[in-house]
Parts: structure tokens; sequence; C-alpha cells
């Protein structure tokens, strides 16, 4: 009977990927000439190489309604127009509320001590009745009389 050696339980571990190419260059040597010495692991590389042929000479028929199967899948119904309308404002709202939450954890300020808000706000004047810049300034106002 064939004995096994102490190199033999590793080299063992590594007879699906020597038979397979998946070792380096490095362990794939190693293995090999393991195998040269060992009788016993040469054995077991011949009944994996067996069992590879054995399995990849097996037939394994597709079932009769696979293509029509994974074309079902493939053409399944699109969302709604109504949930991408959602989906795209859902963004539009996080962007805004993340920017406004972070102006406010990291307030800047210019040289003077005015933060940048304020300082670009006096660049306008005279902002017509109902634009942004009218209700730029009105928050503007209000925040300052808080802080």
């Amino acid at each position: 009977m064939e004995t096994m050696s102490q190199e033999c339980p590793g080299v063992t571990e590594q007879l699906s990927a020597y038979l397979d190419g998946e070792l380096d260059e490095a362990r794939r040597n190693a293995v090999a000439a393991h195998l040269q010495i060992c009788a016993a692991c040469r054995r077991e590389l011949e009944l994996l190489t067996a069992l590879e042929g054995a399995l990849g000479s097996l037939a394994a028929p597709a079932p009769p309604d696979l293509t029509a199967r994974v074309l079902a899948r493939l053409h399944r119904r699109r969302r709604p127009w109504w949930q991408n309308l959602a989906l795209a404002a859902s963004l539009v709202l996080g962007i805004i509320l993340g920017g406004t939450v972070a102006r406010d954890f990291y307030p800047r300020t210019t040289g003077n001590g005015a933060s940048y808000e304020i300082a670009s706000l006096d660049a306008f004047h005279d902002f017509p009745q109902g634009s942004l810049g009218t209700v730029l300034a009105s928050y503007q106002g209000e925040e300052g009389n808080g802080s």
C-alpha cells in the first residue's frame, strides 16, 4: 500500500487547482516535484483526471423552455413614468437639503468677518419684486437676527 508523506495533505488539497492550471508558477513547480516522488499523490491526480473526464462527457441538456423563460425575464414591464419622476424629485430634494444642512454646519466668512452669502448678496441691488434675490435677502435678515 502506498503511504503519504508529511507534504501530502498540502499537495492533495492543491491537486484540483494544479489540474485546472490555477496555481502560480512556484506552487505549480513544487506540486510537480512532489508528484515525481510520491506515487500516492500521482494516483490521486489520476483519479481526479478521470473524474474530470467523466464529468466533462456528461450531457447537460437545457430545458426546452429555457429560452422563453430568459426572454420573459428580459422583457419585464418598465416602471411607470411617475415612479421615475418621483425618483428624480427625491434626488433633487436630497441635494438641496444636503447643501442647506452643509452650509449651516460650515459657515464661511470673508476677510472682514461678513459671511460669503451676505457679501454675495451685497453685489446685487434693487431686486425685482418677487424675485429669488428678494426672497434670499429677506431670509438673510431673519437669520442674522436670530444668531
